[in-house]
């Protein structure tokens, strides 16, 4: 393995800030490992939809050093039969549901072997029957907790796995002479942000964006309109983006999560 534990966890959720949720996570994590250093990726994830935590995830862990151990809970399927899966990754560690939440990372080249949490192996971790409807706390947290402090290793959580889940999003493609993507999200400002990369849009010389009907033009920043105005540009994730300066283009196009999004020459 190359991970190296830096005692760097990052947590996403779609569990909000109501409720002692996160809160309790992190304290079950510092339990196991008091020298934690516990970051919030997000909270805010669209609730039930692992699509979300998963973009994120695969566009902000390489900005944490490397020995980082990720853990993501958006688990509409917590109790279930569902998996829990951990794998490797670039020198980083990735713990979530087995609901499509990883499937992009998993997709990644140079990913270790995926493992699957083995319920009757809980024991012997020095966990007790957890909760059916709190598997974050009860868990993921003590598990990423234990890996954090290199106390254990993702092979002995359980056996390997190949039939992931796959993402409940089709990555962007090419689809002739355009660029097909969607919404993945929608930042704090309204703008809509998709999973259309850099790369797709730079094969336009001068490409257009069309959005709920609205056929948008692509500049560099915000302040190259007027307030007020739509633009498209690529954001500080390297990804498409859809904004109306100074003002919520999700709110004014009606536009949300799994909107589709289209790239065209002019």
């Amino acid at each position: 393995m190359n991970f190296v534990p830096s005692g760097v966890i990052t947590l996403t959720t779609d569990f909000g800030h109501k409720g002692p949720f996160v809160a309790t996570m992190k304290g079950m994590m510092l339990g196991r490992y008091p020298g934690a250093r516990i970051i919030d990726l997000t909270h805010e994830i669209l609730v039930h939809w692992p699509a979300e935590a998963g973009f994120w995830l695969e566009r902000s862990f390489r900005y944490f050093p490397k020995g980082t151990a990720h853990v993501a809970v958006v688990d509409p399927g917590v109790g279930t039969e569902r998996d829990i899966i951990a794998f490797e990754l670039e020198g980083h560690i990735f713990m979530a549901p087995d609901n499509g939440l990883l499937g992009g990372l998993a997709n990644l080249p140079g990913r270790g072997p995926v493992h699957r949490v083995d319920f009757d192996r809980l024991a012997q971790l020095g966990l007790s029957t957890p909760s059916a409807t709190f598997h974050g706390r009860d868990v993921f947290a003590p598990l990423i907790a234990e890996i954090a402090a290199g106390r254990r290793q993702v092979a002995e959580l359980g056996p390997t796995k190949s039939d992931l889940v796959p993402s409940w999003v089709e990555e962007a493609s090419a689809e002739g002479a355009r660029v097909r993507g969607v919404v993945i999200t929608i930042d704090n400002f309204g703008n809509l942000i998709s999973n259309i990369p850099r790369s797709l849009v730079e094969r336009f010389k001068r490409p257009v964006v069309e959005v709920s009907g609205h056929h948008l033009p692509f500049l560099r920043t915000y302040g190259d309109v007027k307030p007020g105005d739509y633009l498209t540009l690529i954001n500080s994730f390297e990804v498409l983006e859809i904004a109306r300066a100074e003002q919520s283009a999700a709110e004014a196009l009606g536009a949300g999560r799994g909107a589709p999004v289209w790239v065209n020459e002019a």
